[in-house]
């Protein structure tokens, strides 16, 4: 079975380390553990993918920018036929403390343009999200700053092990389904 893994983010060593491109950071982790070939340009995505008992991982990091990022969800779901209830998207969240993660199943974008764009562009909000904790720790009015900086000296220490644990979730939506997996996830 192949899953789509669309992780949020945006292009540019600008925002190479940036809260708002989690997503990317655990595409990277996943390649670089599991040996895959380099990401490749591909059309509105860089792409690469590797195997994991097997299943099939299309690692897809969209350079369209997050907040068109569901025209690299539409157009790799529809090149590989894949499933919507295949596809996981990783992505950064405000809602919740740096480093938490909770896998849904649906819902709403949570005022994320990542995933609105998504949403709108696949007419549906069922779709699995792994939202990564960034936490909201700014001033009022400066939420697109505090996104578009790295993370804080101290959360780069946890962010190693904070981004293999979301690897690890990725693995466990495909291994074990969407709803084993949240058991699994949202408990930690």
């Amino acid at each position: 079975m192949t899953f789509l893994v669309l992780a949020l983010g945006n292009i540019g060593p600008e925002y190479a380390d940036t809260r708002h491109n989690i997503g990317f950071m655990v595409a990277d982790y996943l390649a670089q553990k599991f040996d895959a070939p380099r990401f490749e340009i591909g059309r509105h995505a860089f792409t690469t993918e590797f195997r994991s008992k097997g299943h099939t991982y299309m690692l897809v990091k969209p350079t369209t920018f997050m907040n068109l990022s569901g025209k690299a969800a539409a157009h790799w779901l529809s090149t590989l036929k894949i499933p919507v209830d295949n596809m996981v998207v990783v992505t950064d969240d405000l809602a919740l403390p740096f480093g938490k993660l909770r896998l849904k199943g649906q819902g709403s974008a949570g005022g994320h343009n990542g995933l609105k764009d998504i949403q709108a562009t696949l007419g549906t909000d069922k779709y699995a999200r792994l939202r990564f904790g960034v936490d909201a720790n700014f001033p009022k009015g400066r939420q697109v700053d505090y996104v578009l900086n790295p993370f804080s000296a101290g959360e780069q220490l946890e962010l190693p092990d904070r981004i293999a644990a979301a690897g690890e979730a990725v693995l466990a939506f495909g291994a074990l389904g969407l709803e084993r997996a949240m058991n699994v996830v949202n408990v930690k």
